[in-house]
């Protein structure tokens, strides 16, 4: 009876959240109540709630302080430096430019969020992709495969975020372990970005570089010089800002909650001195953040009430029956090859709130981590980002002028393959356990 509940709880709530009759904030809180309603356990919801709730604290504050100051960061122009440095250093190289555009995409996708990724690197690298007849795509899979590795990865973006919440896990012992999947993962990238980029070379000729080369001589900016030399105190202090929270995070002495509690205050009031521009500049951020933050919450409710009331260890007892007890050995790597496709068709919500539970329990029955099974369903989240249910992809599709069938055909092959080999390093590096 409770497994029953259980799949129609998450059933019901994916079909909510994927057919747009709810959002998932509300039905992440509703769905779960109502079946616990119907399974007898109303005297109970209190407290199960509010477990539940407890679990996900600090990685809603870790959210809500993360999305604030790389909001900062991005209004103050702390990756407009290398933005410049990477068109001044192109000279119009198709594989410069496109490695460029990788690194460009890396660094801005820490900031998290999708839209923002993609409109700075689109901003910065399409006209240049326009004027020497670059194929935009590569562009957009070199900006899908960055977001997916390093946003989908780190404990502020919407893949792990979500992982770790819904789990209740502790977001430093999540992520330091990912650090070197997420290295190897950019590397990648970065080797994708040169093999593109070498086949626009060849198809471009020598003609329309050459061409591109003599008008980039040509051209001076001597405004927008003048305008970054009156801002380099500040993009000085930023990055050096932004490189001790990075290295203090690697070093693991601090909560990265707290880290970033500090890190959004230094930033705040030495970018924005005056008051009332920091009343403003939290005002604006923070339409950014609430909306996830409350989602994450929300999670808490979910998986309170699932754990709570013991239907994901019923469900998990069903699953396990289905997997051979042979395959058991290799539990997290049929995770990760198995939220491919799920990731793909399904929203991150439906997923991560939905799905992930019940296979982090079932896993406990081959003495898998659920901390193994979260790292597992975060590597390949990057299919997710050519999926129907990304929003932010749309704005991609828009900003490069394309449709959706042509651009999942073109980046489909380069990201399953950046999959299956950020899989392997996490199992070479132990970030996941067989």
């Amino acid at each position: 009876m409770l497994s029953i509940l259980g799949f129609l709880t998450i059933a019901v709530f994916t079909y909510l959240v994927m057919s747009r009759r709810m959002i998932a904030f509300t039905a992440i809180i509703f769905v779960p109540i109502v079946f616990a309603l119907i399974g007898g356990f109303g005297p109970q919801l209190g407290e199960m709630m509010g477990e539940g709730v407890v679990t996900v604290a600090d990685t809603a504050v870790l959210l809500l302080f993360a999305i604030l100051y790389f909001g900062i960061m991005m209004d103050a122009g702390l990756f407009d430096p290398l933005s410049n440095a990477i068109l001044r250093i192109a000279k119009g190289d198709p594989v410069k430019i496109a490695m460029g555009t990788a690194v460009l995409a890396l660094t801005v996708a820490l900031d998290g969020d999708g839209t923002t990724t993609y409109m700075i690197v689109c901003s910065a690298m399409l006209p240049v992709y326009k004027r020497l007849g670059m194929n935009p795509l590569i562009l957009a899979t070199l900006a899908i495969m960055a977001l997916g590795i390093v946003a989908g990865s780190t404990p502020w973006g919407g893949s792990a975020t979500r992982a770790i919440s819904i789990l209740g896990l502790n977001a430093s012992d999540y992520f330091i372990p990912m650090l070197p999947v997420i290295a190897g993962g950019s590397i990648f990238t970065l080797f994708i970005a040169y093999m593109l980029g070498k086949g626009e070379r060849k198809r471009l000729g020598k003609e329309v570089i050459e061409q591109y080369r003599s008008e980039l001589a040509m051209t001076t900016n001597a405004s927008g010089e003048k305008a970054k030399k009156s801002n380099m105190k500040l993009v000085w202090f930023n990055l050096f800002l932004t490189l001790t929270l990075m290295g203090v995070l690697i070093a693991d002495v601090v909560e990265l909650y707290l880290l970033f509690i500090i890190g959004f205050g230094l930033a705040l009031i030495v970018n924005y001195p005056n008051l009332d521009d920091q009343k403003k500049v939290i005002k604006e951020h923070a339409s950014n953040a609430i909306p996830v933050v409350s989602l994450v919450l929300g999670a808490g409710i979910f998986t309170g009430i699932l754990q709570g009331t013991a239907m994901v260890d019923h469900m998990a007892g069903d699953i396990v029956g289905v997997i051979p007890e042979s395959f058991g050995d290799f539990y997290t790597i049929i995770v990760a090859l198995i939220c491919l496709p799920l990731s793909f068709f399904m929203s991150n919500d439906a997923f991560f709130f939905g799905a992930l539970p019940v296979f982090a329990e079932a896993g406990t029955a081959y003495g898998v981590e659920p901390m193994d099974v979260a790292r597992a369903s975060v590597i390949g989240q990057t299919i997710h980002l050519i999926g129907p249910t990304s929003a932010p992809l749309w704005v991609l599709i828009e900003l490069i002028r394309t449709d959706l069938g042509k651009l999942q055909r073109y980046t489909l092959p380069w990201i399953i393959l950046s999959a299956v080999v950020m899989i392997g390093i996490a199992i070479l590096t132990g970030a996941i356990s067989l």
